[in-house]
């Protein structure tokens, strides 16, 4: 396939750049600082542009079959700028007519389990979900214009994220949340985002992944 990455300097973009050239994909990674995507190969093409700009980002995303986003914002002091880039990638995707989306949002944003979560688990959700409520009120209005575009997108909601080697042994629900899904390493959140890539059953749906 031949995929573009944005947010590819992330933690999670590093690993679906890497893995996605591991697999056989052409990848395109859109980056503010090509010096801090350390990942090479000869079919990864490195792409600088201002991600305020639709225009500057349209070749980026012409022709590609899929695109991933790992944008975010890295700090409280950032909350908005996830919405905000994620609208320039949108409104390139509408321009080329290109249609596969996959972006990155947090476990909190979608539904809690139907069942199994416990106390501390409830507990724990609501400590974070008010600490970081500004970085999740920008993910939630980050998948409302998702949901509105006229792609065929996916939202993909990891709990907290930790460094972990790739595992391939996760859970994934569509529509809901793992009973106890506290963690999840990134590079398996990447492992889960390309399998979803060309999976129909995720299209136009939240789908939470957790250990």
């Amino acid at each position: 396939m031949n995929l573009t990455v944005f947010g590819a300097t992330g933690g999670i973009g590093r690993e679906i750049v890497r893995q996605a050239l591991d697999a056989g994909h052409t990848v395109t990674a859109v980056v503010r600082d090509p010096a801090r995507l350390p990942v090479t190969g000869d079919r990864l093409d490195v792409v600088r542009a201002d991600l305020t700009d639709p225009a500057a980002v349209r070749p980026a995303v012409a022709g590609r079959d899929a695109v991933l986003s790992g944008l975010g914002a890295r700090s409280r002091a950032e909350a908005g700028a996830a919405t905000r880039l994620t609208r320039t990638v949108l409104t390139a995707m509408a321009d080329e007519g290109t249609r596969r989306l996959l972006v990155v949002t947090a476990g909190p944003i979608g539904p809690a389990p139907e069942s199994g979560e416990g106390v501390l688990d409830r507990a724990v959700r609501g400590v974070v979900s008010a600490v970081l409520k500004d970085v999740y009120a920008d993910l939630r209005a980050l998948e409302a214009e998702v949901a509105a575009s006229g792609t065929e997108w996916t939202v993909v909601r990891p709990p907290r994220l930790q460094d972990r080697p790739l595992t391939g042994r996760y859970r994934t629900v569509v529509g809901g949340f793992p009973p106890r899904g506290r963690f999840i390493g990134r590079a398996d959140v990447a492992h889960a985002m390309l399998a979803m890539t060309s999976d129909p059953a995720t299209v136009g749906r939240g789908v939470s992944v957790a250990y």
